[in-house]
């Protein structure tokens, strides 16, 4: 690996948030796994002009420079892992994919990824599209989960691509939001790019961005939550999160990167509280797909389930209601 220097300094808002460097660093950057950026600290990869120790935060101001590992182009191995298939021909394979995998492989996760799964499932999928990302035409965050759609040839892939990029494709998302006082229904829009403050976050407020578009209604609206659907016109990088996030101001609950824990925890009652001790990932499930076949031209339509955990939650939400 070869690693990449990113400076930053703690600020107010990071002391209020979290009590430990470990917790603020893996918030920061979410792709790095705990026992990872463990290691990182050990190997000095971590420095600052004051002590560090990962279960304190440094002190307002400190500066903090993280040399953090880039993975080098490897060749990427097939690994057997179970793989929920929703459909599969000749041409392509449409999956359910769960929160917590990652889709390709990046530092801090070089294998365990969507990727490494299909190989296994499709030996011959090498050289189809992106060498480091064979098949992929779209991305799912790692912690979102829902339906996937892979090419197996190269002539799909093209043809999933240009979908895609003349949004073709139908998505639909399904959330769990924080705040109950939000318009039922709402189309967002707004230019989206790098976060000039965040490397790892996007955000509304730049000066150039990609324009995006979500439609967004209410499914049911709880005391101080919601459960909203979100269609995706556009498919920028974060787009949902940061549309909820930052136009709507009613993050995504649970979400590491763009939610406010600490306000959400306050309005937990005791089911939330004991299924969301030890998860992880923001409640965002892409519960629908549908798209022309690229090379059949069948009309194809999947949808999923949330998580079983999402259904708990959202079952909770219904009693406190009742």
């Amino acid at each position: 690996m070869s690693d990449e220097t990113v400076v930053f300094t703690i600020s107010e808002e990071d002391l209020e948030e979290h009590k430990r460097l470990d917790s603020f660093l893996a918030k920061r950057f979410p792709d790095l796994s705990r026992s990872l950026i463990k290691k990182l600290f050990k190997d000095e990869h971590i420095q600052s002009g004051a002590k560090l120790e990962l279960k304190k935060m440094p002190a307002l101001g400190t500066e903090i420079s993280f040399k953090m590992p880039v993975a080098n182009p490897v060749d990427i191995e097939p690994q057997d892992i179970p793989l929920e298939i929703l459909f599969e021909d000749e041409h392509l394979i449409i999956i359910n994919k769960a929160a917590g995998m990652v889709v390709h492989p990046a530092a801090g996760n070089p294998d365990g990824t969507l990727v490494n799964a299909i190989l296994h499932h499709c030996p011959d999928l090498k050289g189809i599209g992106n060498e480091k990302r064979p098949g992929i035409v779209h991305r799912l965050d790692k912690g979102t989960s829902g339906v996937m759609v892979i090419a197996k040839t190269q002539k799909c892939h093209e043809g999933l691509v240009e979908l895609f990029s003349t949004h073709d494709i139908d998505r639909l998302y399904e959330a769990i939001a924080l705040g109950a006082r939000i318009s039922p229904q709402k189309t967002l829009e707004s230019e989206i790019g790098r976060s000039p403050n965040n490397r790892l976050k996007m955000s509304t407020k730049v000066k150039v961005g990609k324009r995006a578009l979500t439609h967004m209604k209410v499914l049911k609206f709880f005391d101080h939550f919601s459960h909203v659907e979100l269609k995706l016109e556009t498919g920028r990088t974060h787009q949902i999160r940061v549309h909820l996030s930052e136009l709507l101001n009613a993050p995504i609950l649970n979400d590491p990167l763009y939610g406010r824990k600490n306000d959400e925890k306050k309005f937990f009652n005791s089911t939330m509280k004991s299924l969301l001790k030890d998860y992880e990932h923001p409640f965002l499930h892409a519960k629908f797909l549908g798209f022309i076949h690229p090379i059949t031209k069948e009309k194809l339509e999947f949808e999923t389930k949330a998580p079983q955990i999402f259904q708990d939650i959202l079952e909770s939400l219904h009693n406190d209601a009742k």
